[in-house]
């Protein structure tokens, strides 16, 4: 009940209160209602809308910006527009573009992305020319760089502006705010190129006057490593790069670089050597350590057995690392006892761990010669009563020339067959007729040449010589079956029985009928020259029938002669009996013989 009578009191309250009388200039004390509206309007600001004005940041939260422009209403602004600006506080001075002095709900509607925009390319242009630091936001990463918002433009950051150091990792940059300078614009197309290390090359140049002018050969500095190529490493020394070449990295084999260092490692190095206006500066890494043949055994010498790995290979040899920076050669002569040229890599291959014998040292020079044929026997010791003269062995064909055949008993072991001991019966022009490389052959050793480790061996004195034999066969005036079996301008060969082959002349290769023998063609033949000694059958085919005709032609004359003699004697005969009554008869036994001699001729 008591609060009912509170509510009718107060709506009687209400009902008696004169509200005329409240909202007329009467009401307002000390004044009128004019003169105050007129004092509060010159506190405001005349805004016009579509224009661009500076506002005063009143208060930001994680979505909007308040900013009071002097207006009757304040503005808000997305927070999104300021965000190439994180450190935005309340205070700052920002400008806004007007673009409704009330919204529906009565609202001052600001754009500060506007306002950037409207006025960017006269900020664009007055930072070119006054080489202005300006503030940009990477908005994101395009191919060759980034795309920075500035003034709200969109510009152009190259790769390789981003930093004096090369960029390896675009992406940490996306989303951040950083000082750049505009370095080129293109009003045509609306292009901006900005650049961040033009900033940090101002004063990279002052510390590298300062330090250039300190350099001196000899002088260890620290470093950073700043990029890594194939042939060596580039060392940030605080604004100036100096190069340590790969052979000064270290004072054993390096493949390459990435072996020794790694990018944004600080190491010390020392001053090589520089040019005339210190630009191009050589560094060393190795040389801040003690050289590993200074710090070689002092015990080690000429004949001693070591161990190392094959660092690099060649046709002619393997050099052997068998400490850090201590390397030998093996040179391929000293790989095997063999005299046969082969390549080095015939023997070892990189990586492999061998065993080696110390052939020569010298320490000044600092070079070393190795040998593992050495570790083996000589095959040539006691070669005498190895291979003694007349004894028979097996060997590998190696080689051919002109003149032999080269074989290998045994590895370091090899022989020389001559072309003329290679066979008793055939002519052999060249080794290749008889046999192949890499075929096994059976020898006999007919002399020793330890001096210069070769052996003369043949392969027909295995058997007996057949021109023993063959002299009794192949007389002289014999007849033998053959075959040609080569014909040339000079003659032919043609294989007679037992293996041997005859030559015969054009001349002596005429058939009865006049013709000219051919190859493969079976004949007789007549030896009409047998040489032992030059083992050597001259043969006649022409003269197996002409012999014939001739002893033929030669029996007649005999027999005509014979039968002229006994006609005579007829006749003297009858002469000492004739009388003149028997000249008719002697008449007639004369021209009886004169016509015998006509049928004879």
């Amino acid at each position: 009940m008591v609060e009912e009578n509170k509510k009718v009191d107060n709506s009687a309250a209400d009902a008696e209160f004169d509200w005329d009388a409240f909202t007329s200039e009467e009401g307002f004390s000390g004044g009128n209602r004019t003169e105050l509206e007129a004092m509060y309007d010159k506190t405001l600001s005349t805004v016009a809308e579509k224009e661009v004005i500076d506002g005063t940041v009143i208060s930001l939260n994680k979505r909007e910006v308040v900013i009071n422009i002097g207006y009757k209403s304040d503005g808000i602004v997305s927070l999104n527009e300021f965000r190439y600006n994180p450190e935005l506080t309340v205070g700052d001075t920002v400008e806004v573009y007007v673009e409704s002095q009330e919204d529906k709900k009565g609202q001052l509607v600001l754009s500060h992305k506007k306002a950037r925009a409207l006025r960017s390319w006269d900020r664009v242009n007055s930072a070119l020319e006054n080489d202005e630091i300006i503030k940009g936001y990477i908005k994101c990463r395009t191919k060759g760089g980034m795309i920075v918002d500035v003034f709200g433009i969109e510009a152009f950051l190259p790769g390789s502006q981003i930093d004096v150091k090369p960029i390896r990792d675009y992406d940490v940059y996306v989303g951040k705010t950083m000082e750049f300078k505009v370095v080129k614009i293109n009003h045509e197309f609306k292009n901006v190129v900005v650049s961040h290390k033009a900033l940090i090359e101002a004063e990279l140049e002052q510390q590298k006057k300062e330090i250039i002018a300190k350099l001196e050969k000899g002088q260890v500095l620290e470093g950073t490593v700043k990029n890594i190529t194939s042939y060596g490493v580039f060392i940030d020394l605080g604004g100036v790069d100096g190069l340590i070449h790969i052979t000064d990295l270290s004072w054993g084999r390096v493949s390459h670089p990435s072996e020794i260092v790694e990018l944004d490692q600080k190491l010390n190095v020392v001053i090589l050597d520089f040019d005339d206006d210190k630009k191009r500066i050589a560094l060393g890494l190795k040389q801040l350590t003690p050289h590993p043949w200074d710090a070689l055994d002092a015990e080690m010498k000429v004949g001693d057995n070591v161990k190392g790995r094959v660092v690099v290979m060649a046709d002619y040899g393997a050099f052997v690392e068998i400490a850090t920076g201590v390397e030998g050669l093996i040179h391929v002569s000293e790989m095997s006892w063999s005299q046969h040229l082969r390549s080095a890599q015939d023997f070892m291959k990189v990586g492999d761990e061998v065993e080696a014998q110390i052939l020569t040292l010298d320490r000044e020079e600092r070079k070393m010669s190795l040998g593992i044929k050495q570790l083996k026997t000589d095959p040539w010791e006691g070669i005498e009563s190895k291979y003694a003269v007349n004894s028979k062995h097996t060997a590998k064909v190696r080689n051919f020339t002109n003149f032999g055949v080269f074989v290998e008993i045994e590895e370091g072991v090899d022989g020389l067959i001559h072309i003329s001991d290679l066979s008793w019966t055939k002519k052999v022009k060249h080794p290749a007729e008889f046999t192949t490389i890499g075929a096994e052959i059976e020898v006999k050793v007919l002399e020793i040449d330890k001096d210069n480790r070769r052996l003369s061996l043949g392969h027909k004195q295995l058997e007996e010589n057949p021109w023993d034999v063959f002299e009794t066969i192949f007389t002289t005036d014999s007849v033998h079956e053959g075959t040609i079996v080569d014909v040339f301008e000079k003659g032919a060969v043609i294989a007679l029985p037992y293996g041997v082959e005859g030559f015969a002349t054009p001349r002596h290769l005429v058939k009865e009928d006049g013709s000219q023998a051919k190859i493969d063609e079976k004949l007789s033949f007549k030896v009409i020259e047998f040489s032992k000694a030059a083992k050597r059958i001259i043969l006649s085919h022409s003269r197996t029938f002409e012999d014939v005709k001739k002893a033929e032609d030669t029996a007649k004359k005999k027999e005509a002669a014979k039968s002229t003699k006994k006609g005579v004697k007829k006749v003297k005969d009858s002469l000492e009996k004739t009388t003149l009554g028997d000249i008719s008869e002697l008449a007639a036994l004369k021209s009886q013989m004169e016509s015998g001699k006509d049928s004879e001729k």
